[in-house]
């Protein structure tokens, strides 16, 4: 029992959404920002992109990045090798000072732009293992974060082979999900609410609860990996409300953003655990047999993964370039 439960408890007082949530489910902060994960305590904590071209657009934040080009100025690189040189300290920084906070584990992104590149990605998750490591952070404490594609996921299997544990993001489908935990990888990432945001707009209606196509997709995949004893973790990402994280507690983990983290706190209404991996084992689960034609034509053959991948890895590639331009402005 965590010590805000029992002080709760003590004091006769309800206990909040997400401390109910956390006897069941290992709370992640989705987010750059240093004093929100104090705040909220979460496990661990995952970064991307985005995340981070937002944090060095805050006052707080920007002597980070003026901190790292102060460090590399004088590595001998220059145009293009420089600029993603201190980048890649920026995401290390960042992580490095979110693991002085979370007593778990950190996920950095490699650049979207290797997702079709398996040796690329390979060659940069090396690299950001050992820009950790020179900072004395034990590489069992990050996860690299790579897309879900097939390249993506060799690279990661490969990675593996070195202890270096990977966090396998933009996945929409259970394809992509069982190769995966084929490839050992250590977590998983499927994105509820982008998953959500396609079938609001394709169909033109909403949808609430255990009928959220986000929330069914993390529901298949758990079940799946719990039913046939696949060490890979899940953790839901992407939520749009929280009535998505509420119908995946009992997940392995869920990454939750700021607002949705207070939101929890706030309320005291009772939760139930929806996922269960002893319920799961019971389950009537076909086997999905995936070799690289499979994958890619199950892949192809829907529509949502197919559009959400893509448009993920663009995103993410557009604001590593946002990051680029930035850094150039300041060199």
């Amino acid at each position: 029992m965590s010590t805000a439960v029992a002080e709760e408890k003590k004091a006769g007082t309800k206990i909040s959404q997400l401390e109910q949530l956390r006897k069941f489910t290992k709370v992640v902060s989705d987010t750059g920002d240093f004093q929100t994960i104090k705040e909220f305590k979460p496990e661990d904590a995952t970064t991307n992109p985005s995340l981070i071209f937002a944090a060095v657009q805050k006052e707080e934040y920007a002597p980070l990045l003026d901190e790292v080009i102060a460090d590399r100025k004088s590595s001998g690189l220059s145009g293009a090798a420089q600029i993603e040189d201190i980048i890649d300290g920026l995401l290390v920084k960042f992580g490095c000072e979110i693991l002085e906070i979370v007593p778990g584990r950190v996920s950095t992104e490699t650049d979207a732009r290797l997702s079709f590149d398996t040796q690329g990605s390979i060659k940069k998750a090396r690299h950001l293992i050992e820009l950790y490591e020179k900072q004395g952070i034990d590489r069992k404490r990050v996860l690299i974060k790579v897309a879900s594609t097939w390249e993506g996921i060799n690279a990661a299997e490969q990675l593996e082979k070195e202890d270096i544990r990977c966090n396998m993001t933009l996945l929409f489908s259970l394809p992509q999900a069982v190769r995966s935990a084929e490839a050992k990888v250590q977590l998983i990432s499927p994105f509820v609410g982008r998953i959500y945001d396609w079938f609001k707009a394709a169909n033109k209606r909403d949808y609430t609860g255990a009928e959220d196509p986000g929330v069914k997709s993390v529901q298949e995949i758990y079940t799946y990996y719990k039913h046939f004893g696949y060490e890979t973790e899940v953790m839901g990402a992407s939520f749009r409300n929280t009535g998505q994280i509420l119908e995946l507690a009992g997940c392995d983990l869920l990454t939750i953003s700021p607002e949705l983290l207070e939101k929890l706190s706030g309320s005291n209404e009772k939760i139930e655990r929806k996922l269960d991996p002893v319920k799961a084992k019971k389950a009537d689960v076909q086997r999905l047999e995936l070799d690289e034609k499979k994958f890619r034509y199950l892949l192809n053959d829907d529509a949502m993964a197919t559009e959400k991948t893509g448009e993920g890895i663009r995103k993410f590639a557009a604001d590593i370039m946002k990051l680029e331009k930035l850094v150039a402005s300041k060199l």
